[in-house]
């Protein structure tokens, strides 16, 4: 009965800490958002019916990309590459902080839907907010200058503070909570590094060897397949904000 009782207490805090998590970055990108709206003199909704109707389908896209997962040789089977994030990229350069953070999210509430959890959703919160490191920050500097050198510059910013973040993350939560809730020495996971890797010895190298390195080459083909694609889908997208306005300018007339 005690040990049920303290799985519940366990998973209840977990669930409760993934949920402040979550509302942190919501509340930092609407506020950023906001603020850069007011700065410009912009006055309008955040979440507009166009917004809603864009988040839901680059969503949706994501969620499929991520059921696609690669492994890496140098890292044990629970770290995959997978390129879910380029969607939400793109929703994000396009739309803005606050719509890039609500595709991470949707995104993985559908992964969920679809795909169900092996991590006991320690999986799923990592990939929402080391997803989140990386798009937030970029996003957040793109939105204040839309231009190619921008766009450049916001990639491996948010390239490098997905790397450092998410590694720490992994060293000082992630791990430890994967842990806990499965009821697994730590060692045991560091095993499962080392048989792929011998230079792996203990939590420091794991992420040393293992984390960085994923999270690099993550962030760096993100950013490169995003480059690619946005500037030929936000024509796409520009044009259909005009042609929306003129459809309005005409109704006024």
């Amino acid at each position: 009965m005690s040990n049920l009782m303290n799985e519940i207490v366990t998973n209840g805090i977990f669930v409760l800490e993934c949920l402040a998590l979550i509302a942190g970055i919501f509340i930092v990108a609407r506020f950023i958002e906001k603020w850069e709206m007011k700065r410009n003199g912009v006055v309008e909704p955040i979440f507009t019916t166009k917004k809603i109707t864009m988040i839901g389908i680059f969503s949706a896209i994501a969620a499929i990309l991520m059921i696609f997962e690669f492994p890496l040789p140098f890292a044990p089977g629970f770290y995959k590459l997978d390129f879910s994030e380029v969607p939400v990229m793109i929703a994000a350069f396009a739309f803005g902080p606050v719509a890039g953070v609500m595709v991470e999210f949707c995104k993985i509430v559908l992964n969920l839907l679809m795909d169900s959890t092996t991590t006991a959703f320690v999986g799923e919160l990592a990939n929402f907010c080391v997803g989140c490191s990386y798009v937030l920050p970029a996003s957040i500097i793109y939105l204040y200058r839309k231009n190619r050198k921008s766009a450049i510059v916001a990639s491996v910013a948010g390239t490098l503070i997905l790397t450092i973040f998410g590694s720490a993350f992994n060293a000082i939560y992630l791990l430890p909570k994967f842990a806990e809730l499965y009821g697994m020495p730590m060692e045991a996971l560091v095993g499962m590094g080392t048989a792929v890797n011998p230079a792996i010895t203990d939590v420091t190298t794991l992420v040393l060897f293992a984390v960085a390195p994923l999270n690099i080459i993550k962030g760096t083909s993100v950013s490169v397949i995003t480059m690619v694609v946005y500037k030929k889908l936000s024509k796409l997208i520009k044009a259909s904000q005009e042609e929306r306005g003129s459809i309005g300018n005409k109704k006024l007339v």
